[in-house]
């Protein structure tokens, strides 16, 4: 039991966690790649909205596709999952309350 107290205290390695240091499709930020022609062409055409007042065709779209497979009544997109993470804290937590977690844990630094 120690051992695991002080491995999660103090774990070894980089501050980011093994699964982000890997040889890969680099799918860390979106400034990390360059659009092709075609992607700019499909981004000019696509159908717009603001996605915060429920206007956004493209995510309400994901939204409903999601809860579908899912059979559920309804979806939200969060845009990263540390966003989810964070929101979901909020609604089950309340104000003054504490989370235990690892030093490095990805909430901390969002």
């Amino acid at each position: 039991m120690q051992a695991v107290a002080l491995a999660v205290e103090n774990p070894p390695g980089p501050k980011y966690p093994a699964c982000l240091m890997f040889e890969g499709i680099d799918l860390y930020s979106d400034t990390m790649t360059r659009p092709t022609r075609a992607m700019r062409d499909a981004m000019a055409g696509a159908q717009v909205g603001d996605e915060q007042k429920g206007e956004d065709p493209t995510t309400l779209a994901l939204e409903a596709r999601v809860a579908s497979l899912l059979g559920l009544e309804s979806a939200l997109f969060f845009p990263s999952a540390t966003m989810a993470n964070e929101v979901a804290l909020m609604l089950h937590c309340s104000h003054g309350d504490e989370l235990i977690a690892a030093e490095n844990c990805h909430l901390f630094f969002a």
